[in-house]
């Protein structure tokens, strides 16, 4: 499918991260998984990998680099189509099929909701808790690498990351 095809390569920027006998970015003796060159990925300002089968997103934003689950935790939207606001104060990821909102940071889901108890009520920012699986990053020596997921806890995005594991392309449509 061409639109298919079109969205994998917004996602994955042209950049080849997968070794030819694995089908996954590439392990270092520490443990680390390298993602990329960071200059590439700092021009780009995003890029998904597969870390083990699992498709993850490392964003650069504001002179720093994240890495979360690629997939929401709502319904699985493509989180590297996502745009990138400011939300009280924290960059937050919006899910392009139905607006979540997740902090680079920590992986909360953000809502606005009220306290019906305030004599008059106004929005506020609120947490749902953290939902979507953050990935350590570590730049040396010009490389992007991240820590493999610790999947002794689980969050709500481990669902749709198992989903897609292993898929051969990025399915982007609903």
């Amino acid at each position: 499918c061409f639109i298919s095809g079109f969205l994998h390569f917004l996602c994955f920027k042209d950049v080849d991260l997968h070794s030819s006998s694995t089908g996954t970015a590439e392990m270092q003796p520490d443990g680390l998984i390298l993602i990329g060159k960071e200059d590439d990925i700092k021009r780009s300002q995003r890029i998904t990998a597969k870390v083990n089968g699992r498709e993850i997103v490392v964003f650069y934003h504001e002179g720093k680099f994240h890495a979360m689950d690629s997939r929401c935790y709502h319904e699985g939207g493509p989180l590297c189509l996502g745009e990138i606001e400011d939300i009280n104060g924290q960059a937050c990821i919006i899910c392009p099929w139905h607006k979540f909102k997740i902090t680079l940071e920590t992986g909360e889901g953000l809502y606005e909701g009220i306290n019906p108890l305030e004599p008059s009520p106004t929005p506020q920012w609120q947490s749902k808790g953290v939902k979507q699986r953050i990935h350590k990053v570590t730049i040396d020596n010009g490389n992007v690498y991240v820590s493999p997921p610790d999947l002794s806890v689980s969050f709500d995005s481990d669902y749709f990351a198992d989903k897609y594991k292993n898929s051969g392309d990025l399915a982007m449509e609903k």
